[in-house]
């Protein structure tokens, strides 16, 4: 197995596996090959969704930057234990409007990063109406009470699936969204609001548009119950701790006829809301992909777990998923411009090397818990 240098605190750096097939942690700790948010005054941010995957990491990133950070997550999805030490919960669901205005009110932050959302595909596909209750609904919960908190800095982790099936690869931010699933129907309704809110209210916002976020801090990763990503579905049926991956559709007018995707590092995602932070203290609006610009197939990926872990990934054809597109991958152009945002994480196998180091050392994942 090739060895993988990490570039990161907050990241493993070289990985070994014994003949056994168990990954062996070096832990190399490296410094930040750059620094995000340097010229960034010291903030106190909201986190909605603190307590999931992205936001949590998003967490522990500011916090490395010295913001004050307060989450607000109703852990139906989340975990307690993800959330940074230090870091204050606020066990809330942001459709309770009226404890949102209390904790805004309260909390008075310099700027909003909103990540609580339901986002699985393909139970929106079933339960439409979850979605637009969650996360509509819940978008008009939280801008309106940071109208009346007189906060006027909110991010958006909004999505790919905005796009449809797009015209082009790679997708440019001008491209027409045409969501082909309630998710993404969601998202481009939230980005829609957001533009309103700003012409009535003067709201600055970003909408962030993520693609495939993956790979793992050294603290942070993904423990989803049910787990529906590629990669962690991917390493477990490959170190035997899940079963034998399924792959959704196998005829699709691709390379390999597996559906692409653009992955990107989630501490790359992280760092990217610090920059956008500081540049919506001058910037009224900002629509960003967030990408790596390289898109894999399933799969690809299947050979990147397989190469790393050194194990192989069984696997089996299923129907398609009704919802998703064939081909996702970002133009992120405008975000290197705008941003001066780099990607660190640049190779596939970097990134899956992360999530297998995060999944050695947590193998049960976060500790589970009472969610009240």
């Amino acid at each position: 197995m090739r060895r993988i240098e990490g570039t990161r605190t907050l990241v493993h750096g070289q990985q070994a596996m014994h003949e056994s097939g168990q990954l062996q942690s070096s832990k190399h700790n490296h410094s930040l090959t750059r620094k995000a948010g340097a010229n960034l005054r010291a903030m106190h941010v909201l986190v909605t969704g603190g307590a999931g995957y992205i936001g949590s990491v998003t967490c522990e990133v500011l916090q490395e930057h010295r913001h004050t950070v307060c989450v607000v997550d109703d852990l139906s999805r989340g975990h307690r234990a993800a959330i940074p030490p230090g870091v204050p919960l606020e066990v809330c669901s942001i459709l309770d409007a009226e404890r949102m205005r209390a904790i805004l009110e309260r909390e008075r932050p310099d700027g909003v990063l909103h990540f609580a959302a339901s986002s699985l595909v393909g139970e929106s596909m079933r339960d439409p109406g979850l979605y637009f209750r969650n996360n509509v609904g819940g978008m008009v919960s939280l801008l309106d009470a940071c109208v009346e908190a007189g906060c006027r800095r909110v991010l958006l982790s909004s999505s790919a699936a905005t796009y449809g099936d797009p015209d082009e690869v790679p997708i440019p931010e001008e491209a027409p969204t045409r969501p082909t699933n309630p998710y993404g129907e969601s998202k481009r309704i939230c980005e829609q609001m957001l533009e309103w809110y700003r012409r009535v209210h003067g709201i600055r916002y970003g909408s962030l548009r993520y693609f495939n976020a993956a790979g793992a801090s050294v603290e942070r990763g993904e423990d989803h119950e049910p787990e529906t990503h590629l990669i962690p579905l991917a390493l477990q049926a490959a170190l035997g701790s899940g079963n034998a991956l399924r792959v959704f559709g196998t005829d699709y007018q691709t390379e390999d006829g597996t559906c692409v995707r653009d992955y990107i590092h989630v501490v790359d995602l992280a760092e990217a809301h610090l920059l956008t932070l500081e540049k919506l203290q001058a910037t009224e609006r900002l629509v960003l992909n967030l990408g790596n610009g390289s898109g894999f197939s399933v799969l690809e990926v299947i050979r990147a777990v397989e190469a790393v872990t050194g194990r192989t990934v069984p696997w089996s054809a299923a129907p398609r998923r009704e919802g998703d597109p064939p081909r996702l991958v970002a133009s992120s152009a405008r975000a290197r411009e705008v941003l001066g945002w780099r990607p660190q994480f640049d190779s596939l196998e970097r990134i899956v090397q992360t999530a297998a180091d995060w999944m050695q050392e947590h193998p049960r994942g976060y500790e589970r818990e009472p969610t009240g």
